[in-house]
């Protein structure tokens, strides 16, 4: 059994991870400054002997280090993420995703210890080659709009995982993910599903940005999680990226729309133009699908979770959590 550190790991993702982790028989170390994670997140988990809960923020270094050199495996969750937090935080963006991979990095290089650096969708930007694969190039937009800075963040950090791999030999493998959804998911940073299934649970109109035909890709957190289980468990892969998410693709409008029914609704939808959602000149990606035939042959990764199960799992767990 290993011991694994994750970084953001009372998130969404990293609450789901440690959970898988701790049943798989691993020890689990967890960092977290609860600045969008929560103690909630972890609350079935929090007991139990294998855990360790650290609440600090990853840029207190001797921390970092502490726990680093008691982990075998660093998973790299930690980052500021939401379209909306990105847009109205840039500064922040920048400083947690390139400073707080960089610290990563810099302390797991000293006793070569693995990581798996979580990426995203967004570093393919305006890219129109699809489905994106993992070797294709990144086509991103004009530094003056802020949107793009996460993406540039992301693959900056991308960038620098590979450095470290390349000249110092420090064993690290990369996951992009793709529109990952599920339970534990707030809508408070701008996440869309969360934030379309608690409006329409509450019959407020479901605010549809853009014109609406832009589409994504959603991917259950659980697939997710099984498939970054699996590549720590294979130490012979090094330096490699994976898409980790689902085909099946839908617009946002349809999104909505089935959202509604599903919730059985009397939600309206309303159209809402990007300046006005976000700001002048804010640009998005018509659509994100991946190919994830990569993380299929090497990882045994599978999307199993048709979208309408994504939508319902949602829906159960906002309505148990509202009473």
């Amino acid at each position: 059994m290993s011991h694994y550190l994750i970084t953001g790991g009372c998130g969404f993702i990293g609450s789901h991870l440690a959970t898988l982790l701790l049943e798989q028989g691993h020890s689990v170390s967890l960092l977290d400054d609860l600045s969008t994670g929560s103690l909630a997140n972890i609350a079935a988990i929090q007991e139990n002997k294998n855990l360790e809960v650290v609440i600090e923020s990853i840029f207190k270094k001797e921390t970092l280090d502490t726990l680093v050199n008691k982990a075998d495996i660093i998973i790299h969750l930690a980052a500021a993420v939401g379209v909306r937090l990105i847009v109205e935080n840039p500064v922040h963006t920048l400083e947690t995703n390139v400073k707080g991979t960089d610290l990563v990095l810099e302390s797991a290089n000293r006793e070569k210890k693995r990581v798996i650096l979580a990426s995203t969708s967004e570093v393919y930007g305006k890219s129109s080659k699809l489905p994106f694969r993992e070797d294709d190039e990144l086509v991103i937009g004009a530094t003056k709009l802020t949107r793009w800075g996460y993406a540039c963040s992301k693959a900056l950090d991308e960038f620098m995982a590979f450095a470290y791999f390349h000249e110092k030999h420090l064993p690290i493998n990369i996951c992009r993910f793709f529109n990952t959804v599920g339970p534990r998911q707030t809508g408070q940073y701008g996440m869309v599903l969360p934030r379309f299934v608690k409006n329409a649970l509450l019959g407020k109109s479901l605010e549809v940005y853009g014109d609406g035909t832009q589409s994504r890709c959603f991917s259950h957190v659980s697939d997710v999680i099984k498939g970054l289980a699996s590549l720590a468990e294979k130490r012979e892969i090094t330096g490699e990226v994976f898409n980790l998410g689902s085909s099946e693709e839908v617009s946002i409008l349809e999104l909505a729309k089935k959202v509604i029914e599903l919730t059985k609704s009397s939600s309206d939808i309303k159209i809402i133009p990007y300046e006005e959602a976000y700001s002048k000149g804010f640009e998005d990606m018509q659509r994100r699908l991946p190919d994830v035939s990569k993380a299929e042959k090497m990882l045994g990764f599978k999307s199993e979770h048709s979208l309408t199960s994504i939508i319902v799992d949602v829906i159960d767990y906002l309505e148990s959590s509202e009473t």
